[in-house]
């Protein structure tokens, strides 16, 4: 379980810097939380939700970690608009007795998102290979 605060560097932005959450609700397979001192019109949420589905071998647990950040609009300096990114896993729970390989693909997406081939830097400012095509656009 995650602790009600992210405040120890668990989070950072492109700059590296640390953006502080605090748990804002939880339910049964659902939690959300707030940056602190976010701007009230403006929300900066994370949410990480499970949802299981099938079952014996056909079992499966999708997990999602998504931020969305509201900001206001750079054209019109009015609009809020919001920004969003996630994360979604989709694990065969029912077919597997290990997270090995899951965990192997959890770090091959972070691996090409946040560095540049052979680098072992981690890369928070969106330069790396896989966020630089998202951001970007790029295939």
């Amino acid at each position: 379980m995650l602790s009600n605060s992210l405040n120890t560097n668990e989070i950072k932005n492109a700059a590296g810097t640390e953006v502080e959450f605090s748990r804002l609700s939880t339910s049964d397979r659902k939690t959300v939380f707030a940056q602190v001192a976010e701007t009230p019109s403006q929300p900066h949420r994370l949410t990480i939700s499970h949802v299981e589905s099938g079952s014996g071998l056909n079992l499966r647990r999708r997990s999602l970690l998504r931020f969305d950040k509201t900001i206001i609009s750079s054209v019109d300096t009015v609009t809020p608009v919001t920004v969003s990114a996630y994360a979604v896993v989709d694990i065969p729970v029912g077919a597997i007795t290990a997270l090995t390989e899951p965990s192997n693909v959890v770090a091959e997406l972070m691996s090409f998102m946040a560095s540049l081939g052979a680098s072992t830097t981690i890369l928070y400012d969106g330069t790396g290979n896989g966020a630089a095509a998202l951001l970007n656009g790029g295939l």
